[in-house]
């Protein structure tokens, strides 16, 4: 074992949600294990300070048609020829068109979504997903070397729940939390629907987007308006998630869902629709419920079951969190990229 410390480049040109937030605590685990690391980030970003303190920056947005972008091409260029890492990490299909062929460095980049096809990918050494569908789509397309799952971990934080009263919320109603961009995919309006059926039920919304008013609309239409709070991006939403009865993963499409694995942290009983990344890790009837797609009703019926069978739910909740101890462990994931950060893949 060599006492060297690791060096790795990240490109990352992501905006706002989960995936940024995982990205921000790999980056930070990584670092308390003694990894040194230099980055290339969309300028103006909320979790810009956060990546700043651990390592030199580089900000640009990577548009195809910028004049800034051959410059950034140098920079990187220069970046990996003087100062040597053992790898360069390149964060979804886009920051790969940045990966240069250089020789002795690996170069593997990071996917969290299913890709439509490989045509950023051909300077990569390997591709990672952070569950099997997505090396198994990547071996479909074609791809011939090595494709790897290595999946995310949630940070052991305490939970505080967050009062009640801080969100106009009354204390002794269900409560549940759903979360993520307000986005066709998140389907944040079947949870508002399923929240229609539950009578005295009310819904936390961590997190914004397009759709805000989409959803505030529907809300209105379908009179539960006074019983949805909007509560907007949050740092860590454990805190948040923490102070519901129950957790909805209302998503159509939902690679891996780090947002659950959060409720999961915070020991919060969780419904999950049958979406790609649950219906690989969750046990239905074990670490929780689970739904059918955009099926309102089989979602306000399962969150109805946690509220009606606390003891149930309660040992929902300890399955969930063993599991998430036992697969989504920060150990484990941060010596799985190591690894291949040295080559060992």
């Amino acid at each position: 074992m060599t006492d060297t410390p690791l060096r790795v480049i990240h490109f990352h040109f992501g905006k706002e949600g989960g995936a940024e937030r995982f990205f921000v605590k790999l980056a930070q685990a990584l670092a308390r294990r003694g990894v040194e690391q230099r980055f290339i980030i969309r300028p103006n970003r909320s979790w810009d300070a956060e990546i700043a303190a651990l390592g030199p920056v580089i900000r640009n947005n990577f548009r195809v048609t910028s004049l800034l972008t051959p410059l950034l091409h140098w920079q990187a260029d220069r970046w990996v020829k003087t100062w040597k890492p053992n790898a360069v990490m390149s964060w979804m299909p886009r920051a790969a068109r940045l990966v240069h062929r250089w020789p002795g460095v690996v170069k593997l980049n990071r996917m969290g979504d299913f890709p439509q096809n490989l045509k950023h990918f051909d300077n990569c050494d390997l591709l990672v997903g952070n569950v099997p569908g997505i090396a198994q789509t990547c071996r479909k397309l074609g791809w011939t070397k090595p494709a790897i799952t290595i999946s995310n971990f949630t940070p052991i934080v305490t939970p505080v729940p967050v009062p009640r009263a801080s969100h106009d919320t009354p204390e002794g109603v269900f409560l549940v939390a759903a979360g993520g961009r307000f986005q066709p995919r998140k389907a944040l309006d079947t949870a508002i629907r399923a929240i229609a059926r539950i009578p005295g039920a009310w819904l936390w919304l961590i997190g914004d987007g397009r759709l805000r008013p989409d959803l505030e609309k529907l809300a209105a239409d379908l009179g539960v308006a006074d019983r949805i709070r909007f509560v907007g991006w949050v740092e860590n939403p454990v805190h948040h998630i923490a102070s519901a009865d129950a957790f909805l993963l209302p998503s159509r499409h939902e690679p891996l869902g780090n947002i659950l694995l959060e409720a999961w942290a915070a020991g919060v009983p969780s419904v999950s629709t049958r979406c790609d990344g649950p219906s690989w890790f969750m046990r239905d009837g074990i670490d929780g419920l689970m739904a059918d797609i955009d099926d309102d009703e089989q979602i306000a019926t399962a969150l109805m079951a946690l509220r009606d069978d606390p003891a149930a739910a309660r040992v929902f909740a300890a399955n969930a969190r063993a599991r998430l101890d036992e697969f989504f462990s920060e150990d484990a994931i941060c010596n799985d990229y190591m690894r291949v950060f040295r080559g060992e893949f």
